[in-house]
């Protein structure tokens, strides 16, 4: 079966091609894109203070360098970065238990309670667990506000939510987002970091700087950002509908834009990266991985899919296909 792999919308590309030959499509001259991404990123996450950088890891490096005590971070299901540039900033880290990716709300409460209060402690997580469930912002932010913990939420899958709860500044108080493929915001390069905390910008101009972007990039951002919650919620319903028509799924019951499933099947993943070509990508990764779960299985990566490939009769031949050999 050959499917396409996520392209950045066809607007997307006219615009970032105008802006790469100088001809801007902006009548007002004053305006930039950055300054058009960065409303409409404050428009989506309901935070007062954004900047755009050159990467998804860009952001998190700075959201992390303002930790000042430990970093907690889940023991599977989120991304190995978190941990790569703790160590890169000789910030220590706690792995905090998961149930499969979901943070285990008593195991933070007990964490926390032992952390050294007078220094500035941090939770980064994504706000899918493994892109395939997500997590329980609601809850977790009431625990870190109880425990004057900074959330970070790595919103590269969920940007621009329809239903609440996911990359929300009311719930998190950093957001961090990479644009780069196949994101929502599927630009090919950049990422942004937004918080209603100024410190974070003041405190690391040195960074900001470093991981400046640049306004060819600022222009796919601004014009992904309009089709952002249509993206995300097509894409979440497409994956539920194959959830709900598969056998061993994990979390079959959440909102996710990835498909996890239990299996000890070696030749499971073999024989679906046979069947489901994407371009010259792949939308199969082999568990155990840290970055899905750390169990026997495989994961569906629907959210690599080009919008378009978002049919039923492409969804439901991915289900035959995969059912053939579960």
């Amino acid at each position: 079966m050959d499917l396409k792999f996520k392209q950045p919308l066809g607007e997307t590309k006219k615009i970032m091609s105008k802006v790469a030959i100088g001809k801007t499509p902006l009548a007002d001259k004053d305006i930039s894109f950055k300054d058009i991404a960065e409303y409409k990123i404050l428009d989506l996450t309901h935070h007062n203070l954004c900047q755009l950088v050159n990467s998804g890891n860009g952001a998190i490096f700075i959201a992390i360098s303002s930790i000042t005590g430990t970093l907690l971070i889940p023991d599977m299901g989120a991304w190995h970065g978190f941990k790569q540039i703790a160590k890169f900033l000789n910030i220590p880290f706690i792995n905090i238990k998961t149930n499969l990716g979901l943070i285990d709300l008593k195991s933070l409460k007990d964490t926390i309670k032992n952390l050294n209060n007078e220094k500035r402690n941090g939770l980064i997580l994504t706000s899918f667990a493994a892109y395939t469930a997500e997590q329980n912002i609601s809850e977790i932010s009431k625990i870190c506000k109880d425990y004057n913990i900074v959330l970070i939420e790595d919103a590269s899958g969920s940007i621009g939510d329809l239903q609440g709860g996911l990359s929300d500044g009311n719930l998190s108080d950093i957001i961090v987002c990479s644009t780069g493929s196949p994101k929502i915001l599927n630009v090919q390069d950049g990422g942004f970091i937004s918080t209603n905390d100024q410190s974070i910008f003041t405190e690391n101009k040195i960074l900001i700087n470093s991981f400046k972007s640049n306004e060819i990039t600022a222009s796919g951002i601004a014009t992904e950002l309009s089709y952002a919650s249509q993206n995300l919620e097509n894409l979440i319903k497409a994956t539920s509908y194959i959830k709900s028509n598969l056998d061993n799924v994990v979390h079959s019951d959440k909102r996710g834009i990835n498909i996890i499933l239990k299996s000890d099947n070696k030749n499971l993943a073999y024989n679906l990266k046979k069947e489901l070509q994407l371009d010259k990508h792949s939308m199969i990764t082999k568990c155990p991985n840290y970055n899905r779960l750390k169990i026997k299985g495989v994961a569906i990566e629907i959210k690599n899919l080009d919008y378009s490939e978002l049919n039923k009769e492409n969804l439901d031949n991915i289900i035959e296909i995969i059912s053939k050999y579960q």
